[in-house]
C-alpha cells in the first residue's frame, strides 16, 4: 500500500497556503474574501433551490475552497517546468488561450484538475500566461529581455529535487509534500526588488505594461487570486462600503437567470513601491500588478453555445466600438443586456437545444425486475431522471484579457498582427494541452450512463 500524499491533497493545502500568503501581502484581499463569504451566505439563504442545486453537484461543499490564480512567465523553460510541478499537485493544462487580439502579448492554459472527484477535492487552478518576446518590435529591447530572463532561476532548487522525486518515485510521501508545497510557494511571491534599472524598467514598460511585469522582476508573482461568488453584481456593489474601488466593468455576458461561463471583476490595480537596481545604488519606483479578482461561474456551454456566446458579444463589442471602460461602462451593459435577449435563459431550453452541458442523476433507482424507458426526457418528465448545469471550470479569452486591460492601464493596449500560435506553445509547455469541451461532454456522458444503469436501462444511452 502506497504511502504518497495524493495529489488532491498537495493541490488542496497549496492553495490554502498560496492563499494565506496573498492574503498577508494584499490585506485588501481579506476585506475582499469577508465581502464575498457575505454575500455567498446571504445569496443561499434567499435562494434555496440554488442551495439544493449546488448540493446536488457537490458544489455546495468546495465553495469556500474555490480559487484560481493568474501567474505569467517568461521562458519555454520556465512554463514547461511549472507544468511538471503542478503535475505534483494532479493539475493538467487545459485550453490554449490567445489574448494578443485583445492587445495583450502572451498566449496561455489553465492548469486544473479534471476529473469530478478530483475538482470536488480542490478545483484550485492557475492560468497560466507564457510572455510572447517576438511581439517585442525593438530587437535590442527584446534581445536585453531574452538576457534577463535567461539570467533568473524562479524555482528553488530543493523544489526541483522534489519535482524529480515525484516523477521518479509516483508520488510525495507525507514529509515531501509538505516540504514541496514550501518550497513551491516561493515560486509564487512577491518581490519588492526589481531586478533592473528603473531605466530599463520604463523602456520595457513603454513597450506594453505586462512585458515589465514579467521581465523585471525575481519570479512571477502571483498576480491574483480568486474567490467564487454566488452574485457578483452584489459583490460588485457592496466593495465601495468596504473601502474597495472595483474597476467598471464586470466581464463576460450579462446578469441572467441562468447564469453560463463566466464572469469576474475586481478591484483595481495597486501600486507599490518597488527597488530598483541602480548604478549608484537602489533606486525607487513604483508598480501595479496585483488586483483582487472575484468570479461567478455558470453553467459549461456547448461547441453550439460557444458559437451564439462569441457571435453575441462580438456584437456588442462592434457597438460599442472599443475596449469596455469606466467612461462606457454603462453603454456596454446595456448594450450586452440587449443582444443576449437571444440567448435562451432557462435550463430546460439549454438543455434541449443543446447550448450548455449538464449532470445527470438517477432519482428513483431501479427496484427488483424494474426496467425504465431509455427516452431521456419520459424519463426527466417522469421524476425519474434529474439533470443539474455542469459548472463551467475554465476562462474566457476576452474575459481575462480584459481583466489585464482594466488593471494594466491606458498604455497597455497594442495592436499585433499575428495570429495565434498554439504549436509554438505546446512546444514549449512539452506537451498538447486539453480540450475543455471534451471533457465537459464525457462528464456529461458519463453522468447519464450511470443514471441510467441505476434506473435500470439496458445498455448505454446515445449521445445527448
Amino acid at each position: 500500500m502506497s504511502n504518497f500524499v495524493s495529489p488532491d491533497r498537495i493541490r488542496a493545502d497549496f492553495s490554502r497556503a498560496m492563499s494565506a500568503m496573498y492574503q498577508q501581502e494584499v490585506p485588501l484581499y481579506g476585506d475582499l474574501m469577508q465581502l464575498v463569504a457575505d454575500t455567498n451566505a446571504r445569496t443561499l439563504q434567499a435562494q434555496p433551490s440554488l442551495a439544493q442545486a449546488l448540493t446536488h453537484t457537490g458544489e455546495i461543499e468546495r465553495l469556500d475552497l474555490e480559487r484560481h490564480g493568474a501567474i505569467r512567465v517568461g521562458t519555454a523553460e520556465e512554463l514547461a517546468t511549472l507544468g511538471r510541478l503542478f503535475a505534483v499537485m494532479g493539475m493538467l493544462p487545459v485550453g490554449y488561450y490567445d489574448l494578443t487580439p485583445a492587445g495583450v502579448p502572451v498566449h496561455s492554459t489553465a492548469f486544473r484538475a479534471v476529473e469530478e472527484a478530483a475538482l470536488r477535492a480542490s478545483p484550485f487552478r492557475v492560468f497560466t500566461s507564457l510572455l510572447r518576446l517576438e511581439l517585442i518590435e525593438d530587437t535590442q529591447l527584446r534581445a536585453f529581455a531574452e538576457r534577463t530572463l535567461a539570467a533568473r532561476q524562479i524555482f528553488t532548487p530543493r523544489v526541483i529535487e522534489l519535482i524529480e522525486q515525484a516523477e521518479g518515485e509516483g508520488g510525495l510521501s507525507e514529509a515531501a509534500a509538505s516540504e514541496f508545497v514550501t518550497q513551491a510557494l516561493e515560486t509564487f511571491r512577491w518581490h519588492g526588488q526589481a531586478t533592473v534599472s528603473l531605466a530599463d524598467y520604463q523602456r520595457l514598460d513603454g513597450a506594453h505594461r505586462l512585458i515589465a511585469d514579467v521581465v523585471a522582476f525575481k519570479g512571477p508573482h502571483i498576480n491574483h487570486l480568486t474567490p467564487r461568488t454566488l452574485d457578483i453584481d452584489k459583490v460588485q456593489a457592496d466593495m465601495p462600503s468596504r473601502g474597495i474601488t472595483p474597476k467598471a466593468v464586470i466581464e463576460g455576458p450579462p446578469r441572467r437567470q441562468c447564469p453560463i461561463l463566466l464572469r469576474q471583476t475586481s478591484f483595481k490595480a495597486l501600486n507599490e513601491a518597488i527597488d530598483f537596481v541602480g548604478a549608484q545604488g537602489v533606486e525607487q519606483g513604483s508598480h501595479s500588478a496585483r488586483f483582487g479578482e472575484i468570479e461567478q461561474r455558470g453553467v459549461a456551454l456547448t461547441p453550439e453555445g460557444r458559437a451564439l456566446y462569441d457571435s453575441l458579444l462580438g456584437q456588442a463589442r462592434e457597438a460599442l466600438g472599443g475596449f469596455p471602460s469606466e467612461a462606457n461602462a454603462l453603454r456596454y451593459s446595456e448594450l450586452l443586456a440587449d443582444v443576449f435577449k437571444a440567448f435562451p435563459d432557462d435550463y430546460d431550453t439549454l438543455r434541449r437545444e443543446r447550448l450548455a452541458f449538464f449532470r445527470y442523476r438517477a432519482v428513483e433507482p431501479a427496484g427488483a425486475g424494474d426496467e425504465a424507458s431509455a427516452d431521456v426526457e419520459a424519463l426527466l418528465a417522469s421524476g425519474r431522471l434529474a439533470c443539474e448545469p455542469l459548472v463551467y471550470e475554465d476562462f474566457l479569452p476576452v474575459s481575462a484579457a480584459g481583466i489585464f486591460q482594466s488593471n494594466l492601464g491606458d498604455n497597455a493596449q497594442a495592436q499585433y498582427a499575428q495570429v495565434s500560435n498554439r504549436d509554438a506553445f505546446e512546444q514549449a509547455l512539452g506537451r498538447e494541452t486539453l480540450d475543455e469541451l471534451q471533457i465537459y461532454a464525457r462528464t456529461q456522458q458519463a453522468s447519464l450512463d450511470n443514471a441510467l444503469k441505476a434506473l435500470g436501462v439496458p445498455g448505454h444511452a446515445a449521445a445527448v
